[in-house]
């Protein structure tokens, strides 16, 4: 047995006070994620995404977060993937940052819609050239043989591409969450954390504190 019952941390760095947060709870969030890129935090944009099959298993995995709008959250990623699957037969889902030397994290609830093939070629030509490689040799998700089948691929496309672009496959591309909910959590001393939570009402924001 593994126990980690006596592993505890105390958190007391700052408070989160309802008077503190911005009226729009995306432009919080944008001051969020600035304070922890400047924090220099490992990979601050990355993000759980929460799927839910069709039969309600929910899944979770890291994904990387590369635009932040008013219309919304966008990832990209293999459309015919397990995650891409499952946002095809249920479009809701929730994403969640962690951001432990600031002992924050922030929850986001939405419906997801693909971002149109205009946005999906803009950041994939943006990418390194050894990862659109990957993003047309992987095929996400799927059972393979071995790595050495998926490295043979590669090399295969490597040579076919050399010195060419690489097209942006068809089953690749962008996802836009659409926000409905937000919760912003600051850790307290003694797990009294502050909770401030930003629901639509009358198609506004407002902002509700919940008991930690």
């Amino acid at each position: 047995m593994t126990d980690l019952t006596h592993l505890r941390l105390e958190y007391s760095k700052r408070g989160l006070s309802e008077e503190a947060l911005h009226a729009d709870p995306v432009v919080q969030f944008q001051q969020w994620l600035k304070e922890a890129i400047d924090e220099k935090i490992l990979e601050p944009y990355a993000m759980s995404l929460c799927t839910v099959s069709s039969e309600g298993q929910p899944a979770a995995r890291i994904v990387l977060l590369r635009r932040v709008t008013q219309e919304g959250f966008q990832f990209f990623t293999n459309y015919q993937s397990r995650k891409g699957d499952e946002l095809a037969q249920n479009p809701k889902a929730s994403l969640l940052f962690y951001w432990g030397p600031l002992e924050r994290q922030v929850r986001i609830e939405g419906v997801i819609t693909k971002t149109d093939a205009a946005t999906s070629d803009d950041y994939f030509t943006q990418r390194p050239h050894a990862s659109q490689i990957a993003a047309v040799a992987s095929a996400q998700s799927m059972v393979i043989g071995s790595r050495a089948v998926l490295e043979s691929k590669v090399d295969e496309l490597t040579r076919e591409y050399e010195g060419r672009k690489v097209p942006r496959p068809d089953i690749w591309g962008g996802y836009n969450l659409k926000p409905q909910y937000f919760e912003f959590w600051q850790g307290r001393p003694s797990r009294l954390h502050d909770r401030l939570c930003y629901r639509t009402l009358n198609s506004r924001w407002t902002i509700e504190r919940l008991s930690p």
